[in-house]
């Protein structure tokens, strides 16, 4: 899969130019200057005969202090790796000696560069774009990304750097596509697929360790690393084959304290929120070293809210002065709603741990998708019954389950088809800690869904 990567100064376009090419607002766009730091990943199609490509968004090429120099670094690394560059320059402002050479590294490294000139707003503006043949480049695309011109014929362009796709080689004989077809239908094998991959958000409030989590899990120094706060604004993803699957790793934006949140950083709370609603398992990070806040409550309750698989995890270990089971006693203590998600303190520093927590994420996520069957769940809910009866209704009469079936997983949701659909939070809470003793349900949320008998409609 072919690489193209959108490079340039900070408040060019290229975030912009990123959410035009794969048609949806995903990287943040702001004013601010460094807004994006880290690289924003993205696999494309933009044509049905086209193989797909990965489009990465950069930081922008600057040197003003430690974190923009890392930011500078890990975009020039990403164009090394690229088979194409997009380098986007401002047509408002002329090329200056820092920019002429960031330009020149790059035809260093002997790869296509498409010089893309931005904010070309009107045929006045095109005047501009003859300042930036002084770069050299063979190629110069003027656009406007703000008002969608010349964005197309820089798509065009694109297109043609992009193999087509390999015609599909037909079974060598009819019985072996009856073979496949006899074992799965199409659905099937979509989901099986889906079931394949794990999706896990790593979240936790600013300066956990968050990126240095991401960074020991993949092996790799994906995520930008510094002591400056908010360093992560855009959700980083970056995918690793453990045990037969493949993890996908969402690195959020910390997460401060409703008041101390700042400009851009609302941006990034709304992007973590949407995370935790695309993810199976949250992994929430808790800074060993200076231990718990009530901001990290917070945070586990926004897992709560969208039901994730949970893994809580004490990051800095090797920096903790605290005696491990005292330090689970508070984490039990203060995550009481978490209460099914398993505990582990890693460092990321030294790795300590690390290949466990994988092993736990996989661990995990076969309990977010377990299925029981009813025949066994019916057994399980009537001695649940039997051992403690249901409680009657506000006029006395005897509330009854009929039966009880697990209609989804991720995480297991089971309806319980009643003659009163109604049931009080204290027992709804006994059925499911019943279940759990039955059923190993570590890592996962239980979801009970009490249905009048005859009625589809969901009644919570």
């Amino acid at each position: 899969m072919i690489k193209i990567a959108i490079l340039g100064k900070p408040n060019v376009g290229k975030s912009s130019l990123f959410n035009r090419i794969i048609r949806e607002r995903d990287a943040i766009v702001s004013e601010r200057a460094g807004t994006t730091r880290d690289i924003k990943k993205r696999v494309v199609n933009i044509d049905d005969e086209l193989e797909d490509f990965i489009l990465l968004d950069t930081g922008g090429l600057e040197e003003r202090d430690e974190l923009f120099n890392k930011v500078k670094e890990k975009s020039l690394n990403a164009a090394k790796e690229a088979d194409l560059i997009l380098y986007m320059v401002d047509a408002k402002s002329l090329p200056d000696e820092e920019e002429i050479k960031y330009f020149r590294s790059l035809q260093k490294l002997n790869k296509p560069i498409i010089l893309v000139v931005n904010k070309v707003d009107n045929d006045k503006m095109m005047e501009k774009v003859y300042d930036f043949y002084s770069l050299g480049a063979d190629e110069v695309y003027p656009v406007s990304v703000a008002h969608n011109r010349g964005v197309g014929k820089l798509v065009e362009r694109i297109k043609e750097f992009i193999p087509k796709k390999k015609q599909i080689i037909e079974a060598t004989s009819i019985e072996e596509d009856m073979a496949i077809e006899d074992l799965f239908s199409e659905e099937e094998k979509e989901n099986l697929e889906e079931l394949k991959e794990i999706k896990v958000a790593i979240v936790g409030r600013v300066n956990v360790g968050k990126s240095s989590l991401l960074n020991a899990l993949i092996g790799e120094e994906r995520a930008i690393v510094s002591d400056v706060d908010g360093t992560t604004i855009d959700p980083i993803d970056e995918s690793v084959w453990h045990n037969g699957y493949t993890i996908t790793f969402v690195d959020t934006a910390g997460i401060r304290r409703r008041g101390k949140i700042k400009d851009i950083e609302k941006y990034a709370l709304m992007r973590t929120e949407k995370v935790l609603e695309e993810a199976d398992i949250a992994i929430l990070v808790l800074d060993a070293q200076n231990g718990i806040v009530e901001l990290d409550e917070k945070i586990g309750g926004l897992i709560e809210k969208h039901k994730n698989a949970c893994i809580i995890v004490a990051n800095k270990w090797d920096e903790a002065k605290m005696d491990y089971k005292k330090f689970e006693r508070e984490v039990r203590d203060r995550f009481k709603f978490l209460y099914y998600a398993p505990f582990m303190v890693v460092s990321a520093k030294t790795k300590r741990n690390i290949d466990k927590l994988k092993d736990k994420i996989v661990y995990v996520y076969g309990n977010y998708t377990k299925r029981i069957p009813t025949s066994r769940l019916n057994e399980w809910i009537k001695e649940a019954t039997q051992r403690h009866h249901l409680p009657t209704d506000v006029r006395g009469k005897e509330i009854k389950i009929y039966y009880a079936t697990q209609f989804d997983i991720k995480p297991p949701q089971i309806a319980l088809i009643m003659n009163k659909p109604k049931l009080h939070f204290s027992y709804k809470r006994y059925l499911i800690n019943f279940l759990r003793e039955k059923e190993d349900f570590t890592g996962t949320p239980i979801v009970l869904i009490p249905r009048e008998k005859g009625n589809k409609n969901e009644k919570k």
